[in-house]
């Protein structure tokens, strides 16, 4: 996992199919802002509006991340979608469909940004594919308040790999084991990306869906913050060989983990 930091100046142009960015669309934008204010230290600065109010994060002036207003009438849910890199919006697009998947919103521009969609796996797990501009992603990872890796988790790997390598030409990485279906996604050479299958255990609520890893300085520390916000422990902080995680709750429900890497 700590393999996929990278030093993201704000013109440095993603690898197709690397994770570049991470949206999330909410109910009550000002009262989530106020919570990852406190959490991460962000600032907020208004972004484009094509899909409804929107507000990019800063952490000392760089862009890590974006947040949106839902219209009232849209019973969506609150999470956390991770924005994979694309030369050609349109064209990936169309190997999503062509692989399995489905388009739910776009291709469409926002502004001199850049151009988006927003599509699902075969197993119904959203992701966004984004053609940076004028906006190329986050530029800034590896210090705590910023996306440091996505998971995807899902019922198995071995389909959904195939619809992923297909789709961006990952190479895949799984671990041999018999009791635990993993795969890593690689883009030259770099681990970019995971893949969790978890059959069974994987929340009926919810779905296949991917999770966003947040670098923070103290994981318990962190966690005492969350409950004072009014957020949820989802999943204590524990141990493993990525460093120190654990998994959380926004006030609306979004899930995210927070991971302090070994240094």
């Amino acid at each position: 996992m700590t393999e996929a930091r990278e030093s993201a100046g704000p013109h440095a142009r993603r690898v197709p199919g690397t994770p570049c960015w991470v949206s999330l669309m909410v109910h009550g934008l000002d009262a989530i802002e106020e919570f990852y204010g406190e959490l991460f230290g962000w600032e907020f600065r208004p972004g484009p509006q094509q899909l409804g109010p929107y507000v990019r994060a800063l952490l000392d002036g760089r862009e890590v991340a974006g947040m949106g207003q839902l219209p009232p009438d849209r019973r969506l849910p609150v999470a956390w979608t991770p924005y994979l890199a694309s030369d050609d919006v349109d064209r990936t697009a169309d190997a999503v469909r062509l692989c399995g998947g489905t388009v739910a919103v776009g291709p469409l521009d926002a502004a001199e940004a850049g151009r988006l969609a927003i599509a699902a796996d075969p197993s119904g797990a959203v992701f966004g594919i984004w053609q940076g501009a004028a906006h190329l992603g986050t530029a800034i990872t590896g210090v705590p308040g910023t996306p440091v890796w996505n998971e995807l988790l899902t019922f198995e790997t071995e389909s959904v790999a195939k619809f992923f390598k297909s789709v961006f030409g990952y190479e895949e990485e799984p671990v041999v084991s018999a009791d635990f279906d993993y795969v890593t996604l690689r883009l030259a050479g770099r681990q970019v990306a995971g893949l969790h299958g978890m059959g069974h255990g994987l929340p009926r609520d919810r779905g296949p869906h991917w999770q966003t890893y947040f670098e923070v300085a103290d994981v318990d520390a962190t966690l005492r913050q969350v409950t004072e916000l009014d957020g949820r422990v989802l999943r204590p902080a524990h141990d493993s060989p990525h460093g120190r995680v654990a998994t959380v709750a926004d006030p609306e429900g979004a899930e995210f983990s927070v991971v302090r890497s070994p240094s």
